[in-house]
C-alpha cells in the first residue's frame, strides 16, 4: 500500500480497471462499461476501462507493470495476480461457480466427449480457463488431448463458437456464460455435449499499491449494488445476482490450474 500518497493520487488520476478479453473490445465496453460507470459515480473515483490484445497480453501486464489499479479477471489468472502480485480481492459475482461447456450444431453426429476423438475442436488459446477445464474433462473421458483430437485455438470464446457452428471445426468449448448470451441463431442452432466442473466464480481485485480506503470503498459499492435501485438496474444487464465478499484463500483450489499456465 501506499497510504496517503496512494490516495492523493488516486484523486489525479484515474483508477485503471483492468478487463480480461474475454469478449472483442467493443462487446466488453458494451457488457462492462455501466458496472464502470456505476462503480465511478458511487465512489466518486475516477474510473476507466482498459483490456489487453489477448489473454497472453493481460497476464503480462498484470505480473509486470503497474498497469491495472482494478482487475476483472479470469479465477486462475486472479490466482496468479495475488500469490505472484500481491492483489486482493474485493468481492466476486455471487454465484455458486463457473463451468465451461462442449457444444456442437444440432445435427452433428458428435453426441459424447469420446466422439471427439478424431475431431477438431475449438478453444479460447491455451490460457483460457475454458481450455484448461475442457481438457481435464477429456482426459477423464478417456481421451488424450495432445494425440486424440485437434485443438484449435481462436482469439474470443465467441470466434471459438463461430468456428464450430459455420463448420470450420467440429466442436467448440466456452464458458456456459457466453454459450447462454449468444446470439439466439448461434445458441439455437447448437446443443450441449459436455459440462466441465465448476470454479469459484470471478473475483474484482485491487493492486498492492491502492490505498487500503480507496479499496474499502469501492468495496462497499459493490457489495451495496443489489440494495441501490440503479445498482439493481446494473446487475440485470449484467444478469448477475449481485457481488459477496470474498473468503479467505478462495482461490487457493485452482493452483492447479494456475500450474499450467505459460506465457512466452
Amino acid at each position: 500500500m501506499r497510504g496517503s500518497y496512494a490516495a492523493q493520487e488516486a484523486d489525479s488520476r484515474p483508477l485503471v480497471f483492468g478487463f480480461l478479453p474475454i469478449l472483442s473490445a467493443e462487446r466488453l465496453v458494451t457488457r462492462f462499461s455501466p458496472l464502470v460507470d456505476y462503480l465511478s459515480r458511487r465512489s466518486g473515483l475516477d474510473i476507466r476501462m482498459e483490456t489487453a490484445p489477448d489473454f497472453g497480453a493481460f497476464i503480462k501486464r498484470t505480473q509486470e507493470s503497474k498497469r491495472y489499479d482494478i482487475l476483472f479477471t479470469a479465477p486462475h489468472f486472479f490466482y496468479l495476480a495475488e500469490k505472484q502480485r500481491g492483489y486482493r480481492a474485493l468481492a466476486r459475482v455471487d454465484r455458486p461457480g463457473m463451468r465451461a461447456v462442449v457444444v456442437v450444431p444440432t445435427q452433428s453426429s458428435i453426441h459424447s466427449l469420446e466422439d471427439l476423438k478424431g475431431r477438431s475442436l475449438a478453444t479460447t488459446g491455451p490460457l483460457a480457463l475454458s481450455t484448461l477445464l475442457t481438457r481435464e474433462l477429456i482426459a477423464r473421458a478417456g481421451l488424450d488431448p495432445q494425440h486424440d483430437l485437434r485443438i484449435v485455438a481462436t482469439p474470443t470464446h465467441i470466434a471459438a463458437l463461430l468456428s464450430s457452428q459455420q463448420g470450420t471445426t467440429d466442436a467448440s468449448a466456452v464458458m456456459f456464460p457466453v454459450f447462454r448470451h449468444a446470439r439466439p441463431e448461434i445458441r439455437n442452432s447448437m446443443r450441449i455435449v459436455a459440462e466441465t466442473g465448476a470454479v469459484s466464480h470471478i473475483p474484482i481485485g485491487v493492486a498492492p499499491w491502492v490505498d487500503e480506503d480507496v479499496a474499502q470503498r469501492l468495496q462497499t459499492v459493490l457489495i451495496d449494488m443489489r440494495n441501490d435501485r440503479e445498482g439493481r438496474e446494473v446487475l440485470r444487464h449484467l444478469e448477475w445476482p449481485g457481488f459477496v465478499p470474498v473468503k479467505p484463500d478462495e482461490y487457493d483450489s485452482l493452483r492447479w490450474l494456475a500450474e499450467q499456465i505459460k506465457v512466452e
